[in-house]
């Protein structure tokens, strides 16, 4: 018999400000580039967060994964780090990462990969605005 495979979603928010912009360019060129979002002053998102994990149920629970457990993981390893934050100032994962939502999405994914079993897919969509967001699927 094949195992049907099932996707489970959990969604969080957080707020974040940041800067796009690239240090080794002029302030003329990551204005031209990044407009408003290299506002030297930063500004802030209230991002929405997709996690969605794809597998086959657990004969004994029925469950791909609790979500009480996907629910307290992004808490621990993403809204605690990143909420009411200044990606570029108060974090080691953009220090040196130009924080755009791609990357924003690429982080999320490789701080919650560890956590999700190996047998499990895991994808990413990070809405940075209701109308611009980005997927990311490992």
């Amino acid at each position: 018999m094949m195992q049907k495979k099932v996707s489970v979603f959990r969604q969080e928010h957080f707020n974040a400000a940041h800067r796009l912009y690239n240090p080794s360019w002029s302030f003329e060129k990551n204005d031209a580039v990044f407009g408003k979002c290299n506002n030297p002053s930063y500004h802030g998102h209230n991002y929405e967060l997709l996690v969605k994990i794809t597998g086959v149920p657990d004969p004994e629970t029925g469950y791909v994964m609790d979500l009480k457990v996907l629910s307290d993981l992004i808490k621990a390893e993403v809204i605690e780090r990143f909420d009411h934050k200044n990606l570029n100032l108060d974090t080691a994962e953009f220090k040196d990462l130009n924080p755009t939502a791609e990357h924003i999405a690429i982080v999320i994914y490789d701080l919650l990969r560890p956590h999700i079993d190996a047998d499990k897919d895991l994808h990413i969509r990070l809405y940075e605005t209701p109308r611009n967001f980005v997927e990311y699927p490992g």
